[in-house]
């Protein structure tokens, strides 16, 4: 496991089966409180991250503590929208996608 949030997630391009995100095509601001902003974007089986909000089809928004619970496995990111620690906006069917990625 990465040590912080911004290990893990500027290790997604090397992390992540590029086969599992064949045909897949979203683009994601993560906000992610006291780490910083990220945008990942997906293009048929290519991922890119840069830093900042670079605009995206949907932005998720969250605490370092809950992030970091949810990529170990230690929150459930359903249980977290629905209690508020996690935070949707836009495309909610494209954050639905993401389960492809962690």
């Amino acid at each position: 496991m990465p040590d912080s949030v911004k290990d893990f997630i500027e290790a997604l391009p090397s992390r992540v089966d590029s086969a599992r995100l064949a045909g897949m095509t979203n683009s994601y601001v993560f906000e992610i409180g006291g780490a910083g902003t990220w945008t990942v974007k997906v293009d048929d089986g290519r991922l890119s991250v840069s830093e900042g909000d670079q605009g995206g089809d949907c932005t998720l928004s969250a605490s370092a503590e809950t992030f970091e619970k949810m990529v170990r496995g230690q929150q459930n990111p359903t249980t977290a929208y629905m209690t508020g620690k996690l935070k949707i906006k836009g495309d909610m069917g494209a954050a639905m996608k993401l389960q492809k990625l962690f």
